[in-house]
């Protein structure tokens, strides 16, 4: 591979790494010869994903036990990663997605919000970024070099019924990135970078049930995503990858506080 978009014996933090999209993406970077560190809550998960990734790398997927929204267990985390490994590549903020409690029904309005539940939503996929942003980002402020990717959302650009509180927090995560990326690079080095990516539609674990029925077939939301996507389907999850290996290397040395559409033309078409 050109030396210049090469990430090989890079070593990458990855929260929220056991699910649909992190696991995809933790076993591409592991088959370009990178290394991973992978956050989450529960070990078992970590150590079912752990096995799978390292099934054709021994040793390349390393897990640690940590909360997005605990900084004390975040900051005990980034001390055993600097002793352990001395310095880190880049971070991935992964953790996320939409909570049951905070997603309207088709026949609820706004004004059937839960406030508590989707209090949570915000600060799950918000601070679940803004957090381990600020502890990690510390490591390569002081070594000088590294490169952040926030998860943002097409419900960030435009209203998507029935997720207020998600919609809240993705458009925050937005000027967040853009805000750090100013921050660390004039303020530490122009070597470090922060971007986001703005996913389309992909079916993961999270989303389900509100994109497919019972049978497999798509409800009456499915329609209405494909109907507006040009591309008439829905991602893959491999389909960022190479996004995320742009961000990731020296080919995007100049790039920083962008947010990169992923969506098979979702943000570029009316639907008319």
């Amino acid at each position: 591979m050109n030396q210049f978009s090469s990430i090989e014996s890079k070593l990458y933090v990855v929260t929220g790494g056991t699910g649909v999209l992190g696991s995809s993406i933790s076993q591409y970077l592991i088959s370009n010869g990178a290394n991973v560190i992978l956050l989450g809550r529960s070990l078992n998960s970590l150590e079912e994903t752990q096995e799978m990734l390292n099934v054709k790398a021994p040793n390349r997927a390393h897990i640690f036990v940590g909360d997005v929204m605990n900084e004390k267990e975040l900051r005990t985390v980034k001390q055993t990663i600097l002793k352990n490994f001395g310095t880190i590549d880049g971070l991935i903020n992964l953790a996320g997605g939409n909570t049951q409690g905070a997603t309207l029904t088709p026949e609820q309005s706004i004004f059937d919000i839960t406030i508590e539940d989707s209090r949570k939503a915000v600060e799950l996929n918000l601070w679940g970024t803004v957090i381990p942003t600020l502890i990690f980002s510390e490591l390569m402020a002081k070594q000088g070099y590294g490169s952040v990717i926030n998860i943002s959302s097409m419900a960030s650009h435009q209203a998507i019924s029935r997720v207020l509180g998600y919609s809240i927090a993705k458009a925050g995560i937005e000027i967040f990135t853009k805000w750090m990326a100013h921050e660390l690079a004039s303020k530490f080095s122009d070597k470090i970078r922060v971007n986001a990516l703005a996913p389309g539609f992909f079916i993961g674990n999270q989303n389900r049930k509100l994109l497919t029925n019972e049978d497999g077939s798509y409800t009456e939301r499915s329609k209405k995503v494909l109907a507006k996507t040009p591309m008439g389907r829905f991602g893959d999850a491999s389909e960022l990858n190479g996004m995320i290996h742009y961000l990731l290397s020296d080919a995007s040395s100049f790039v920083t506080g962008s947010v990169y559409e992923v969506d098979g033309g979702f943000s570029s078409f009316s639907g008319v």
